[in-house]
């Protein structure tokens, strides 16, 4: 067959980047033509992202991949993932009517506990599966009612990041179902968004977009932008929208006997189900039920992952800047101390170092004094904190967890890896670092009919793809 073109856009917190993807009909190349930053913004006493901002990233980003493209060949399709739980507001015009609040701004801190005073916690867990985090978009929602409600009684539309830029894009308002499923609002069951949790904050399902499943044509680029851009009406899909299940969808495996762990800023470690799993130990273990391809359900754990390091590096005067040379620390240090990755204090601290240091103080641990110190807590914490939540996941699933499939940055840092297979005792197969990017890929294939089925979108992943093999040494 001759080759497809597809533009991936992929959007992190704080940070994105734009792919070009070929499909020969047997494996998928990627070409990363731009990435850019959009930090939060502080504005008044809160956190925002800048979306006008990454829409002009986005913008930037299609004409590039206009110049890139061979002549006379057309872009088969767009598709954009992001991170989760985080909405935009539009007037009924589709001009934006407020910036998105950040997941990390303060505004939610006891959000949870102070919606439970209305609404018994363990019903909230029986509809919707979902783990309890303050900046859950429920939780987010009831937060702004209470405060600052003009901002969704003004608003005719409330769209999660993915779905707000293909609305800005397309002029069509959907609400894709795995994105939508990080919500809080979402029954799993039912794939609809609850009414009565709706209500409880004031909203009316109107305001939502039809619910949409991963690979469903949104619409094409509108006509100015078609224009703009030079690429023509291009179809624009709903891959899985959220970072995580597109991320999930790329990983090269034969079978389902397995566990995944998306390691980046968060690590997100957890099994692919055919059903939600919500019991009283699910709920005791504060797992969640997140919707993947082809009705399959994430059922998985969000920890505290290298935010820990990341916010470490900024403090380290001395260390090396390049990152292989600093992981590689690790080794010139034997500081035992542990700590709990998922603790409160170290959510968004003024500084990391000081979280931990006071950390180890308050748990009679010896206290972090160089950087390799820090590095060593960090890394040794995670894997164990890996090694307790997969322990958990053999409770409440039937999955035969045989080996960890790591995706994501985190999956390059060979430290770590060993540590995980050490910790948990399995084979721990690390790569691709893209696959977000890659399961966007695949998903805009299935809805061109390129791919039929999520089998063949992994056969496709395993030809595309190199990983390493950590075994476990103890």
């Amino acid at each position: 067959m001759e080759k497809t073109y597809h533009l991936a856009i992929d959007l992190g917190a704080t940070s994105g980047r734009t792919i070009l993807a070929t499909f020969d009909g047997k494996k998928v190349d990627m070409n990363e033509i731009s990435r850019y930053n959009y930090p939060m913004m502080p504005l008044g006493d809160h956190q925002y992202w800048n979306l006008p901002l990454i829409y002009e990233h986005i913008l930037d980003s299609m004409k590039k991949c206009k110049e890139l493209l061979p002549d006379g060949v057309s872009l088969k399709s767009i598709g954009i993932d992001s991170w989760g739980c985080d909405v935009a507001y539009f007037y009924k015009d589709g001009s934006i009517a407020g910036l998105p609040y950040c997941y990390r701004d303060p505004h939610t801190v006891g959000a949870v506990e102070k919606f439970c005073e209305r609404v018994d916690k363990k019903d909230i867990y029986l509809k919707t599966g979902i783990q309890f985090m303050d900046f859950n978009t429920l939780f987010q929602l009831d937060t702004i009612r209470r405060n600052n409600p003009e901002v969704l009684d003004s608003a005719d539309k409330i769209l999660f990041i993915p779905d707000a830029l293909s609305y800005m894009l397309t002029g069509k308002a959907v609400t894709e179902r795995t994105v939508a499923s990080t919500s809080q609002i979402l029954n799993p069951n039912t794939k609809e968004l609850d009414d009565a949790l709706l209500d409880e904050i004031g909203l009316s399902r109107s305001k939502f977009g039809p619910i949409v499943e991963p690979g469903t044509e949104i619409g094409t680029l509108l006509p100015r932008l078609a224009e703009l851009t030079g690429l023509g009406e291009v179809p624009v899909v709903a891959v899985a929208g959220h970072d995580t299940a597109s991320a999930v969808a790329g990983v090269p495996t034969p079978d389902r006997d397995y566990a995944y762990l998306s390691c980046g800023t968060w690590s997100l470690l957890g099994i692919e189900n055919e059903g939600p799993i919500i019991t009283p130990l699910s709920m005791e273990y504060n797992f969640t039920n997140e919707g993947g391809v082809d009705d399959t359900i994430r059922v998985l754990k969000n920890i505290c992952g290298l935010w820990l390091f990341e916010r470490c590096r900024t403090e380290f005067k001395d260390a090396p800047k390049d990152i292989s040379e600093l992981a590689a620390l690790y080794l010139k240090s034997d500081c035992e101390s542990i700590i709990n990755p998922d603790d409160p204090s170290f959510a968004n601290p003024e500084s990391m170092t000081k979280a931990i240091t006071a950390y180890c103080e308050k748990t009679g641990q010896r206290k972090p004094e160089t950087p390799a110190d820090y590095i060593r807590i960090v890394y040794r914490s995670l894997a164990k904190r890996y090694g307790e939540i997969t322990r958990w996941l053999r409770e409440i699933s039937p999955v035969q967890i045989k080996r960890l499939h790591v995706i994501g940055g985190g999956s390059r840092n060979q430290y770590l890896m060993q540590l995980t297979a050490d910790e948990l005792g399995i084979p721990v197969v690390a790569g691709p670092a893209e696959c977000t990017a890659l399961g966007n890929v695949l998903m805009q294939l299935r809805a061109c009919k390129s791919l039929k089925s999520l089998h063949e979108m992994r056969e496709v992943a395993v030809n595309s793809t190199e990983t390493i093999t950590y075994n476990p040494k103890k």
